[in-house]
């Protein structure tokens, strides 16, 4: 008898009301598990807008909330038990005088398992993760489920290959990364969507793991509260809403989408707003996926995709004595 999972990827647009946000995710968690998904993932810090478009301080004590006694993981903890099912609940962690951007694992009984907290974080226009997130220091995780052992990355990390590797060599049956992805501000005409999918693609080829890839969509814009001078009149400088590409905290990103699963050859076999059914026969993403909410179900078969990996040798034939370059930053160390 073979290990089969349904796994399913949610995707909604995030508004600035965090009670709509969350009863939205509820939504779309009971009506994936109502089409028989046992694992499913949510999508980076769906709590809220993406708010690291602009630095805003008044952000950390907003938003934070600590792992140990979360109300959202707790919610989704009794959610998880109540439908029999693994939930990835990412969320905005603050730990003492640090904040993290992490990812609550939930068993099926309810049980949450851990979290992670995302190793890399960006620092560009409309992506300023660095003003928020100090680094994790969880190193790297895989969980045993009762549906599978699963590895958790976020949005970033799924940009470096060493991320799926580690995940993978640590016993990975299926790598899940929430994301927030969209436009770049300083340049709106680029459109980084083939590229972000066909990096987890190959992820999953090399590793011959499935990967799970939820992003959030719509356009989000983030406004700066105009500052009062000490008389109490708005300064003649002050604006809610600030100059294209002339203003670090310019915000405006459309986010694109296009949620997708992977099977262990990194073909994609499922994918939100997917209107392309004989692209994805031929295991190929959807290249201009509908902007719409809702979810992706996938049958994977995880006793199949270990075969694979063995069949392959891809972990047998792994030279780690010749890898060392990768240990370093610039590639010195032998």
């Amino acid at each position: 008898m073979t290990r089969k999972v349904s796994v399913a990827v949610t995707q909604f647009a995030c508004c600035d009301n965090s009670t709509v946000n969350i009863d939205k995710a509820e939504e779309l968690v009971r009506a994936s598990a109502k089409a028989g998904a046992q694992i499913i993932l949510l999508q980076e810090l769906f709590e809220s807008l993406y708010f690291c478009q602009v630095q805003d301080p008044s952000i950390f004590l907003e938003l934070a909330a600590p792992f140990e006694g979360n109300c959202l993981i707790k919610r989704f903890s009794d959610l998880a038990a109540d439908l029999n099912v693994v939930i990835v609940v990412p969320f905005f962690e603050r730990a003492d005088c640090v904040v993290f951007n992490s990812a609550a694992v939930i068993d099926a009984d309810g049980s949450i398992l851990g979290r992670y907290r995302k190793s890399h974080i960006p620092d560009g226009s409309g992506y300023q993760e660095k003003f928020y997130f100090s680094p994790g220091d969880s190193g790297f995780l895989t969980w045993p489920t009762r549906f599978g052992i699963l590895g958790v990355a976020i949005c970033w990390d799924q940009w470096f290959p060493e991320t799926a590797r580690v995940l993978a060599l640590k016993g990975a049956e299926i790598i899940l990364y929430p994301t927030a992805i969209g436009s770049e501000p300083l340049d709106p005409g680029y459109n980084s969507y083939p590229h972000w999918i066909r990096t987890m693609q190959g992820h999953s080829a090399a590793n011959l793991v499935p990967v799970v890839v939820s992003n959030r969509i719509g356009h989000e814009q983030i406004l700066i509260a105009p500052k009062q001078s000490p008389e109490g009149d708005l300064n003649s400088s002050s604006r809610s809403k600030v100059t294209f590409l002339s203003d670090p905290q310019h915000s405006g990103i459309h986010f694109y989408g296009g949620s997708f699963i992977t099977d262990a050859t990194g073909a994609v076999v499922a994918q939100v707003g997917a209107d392309s059914p004989l692209a994805l026969h031929y295991g190929n993403p959807d290249p201009k996926p509908k902007q719409v909410e809702g979810f992706a179900i996938k049958e994977l078969d995880l006793d199949e995709c270990q075969r694979l990996r063995r069949a392959w040798g891809v972990f047998r034939d792994r030279r780690p004595d010749l890898y060392g370059a990768i240990g370093s930053l610039d590639g010195s160390k032998k």
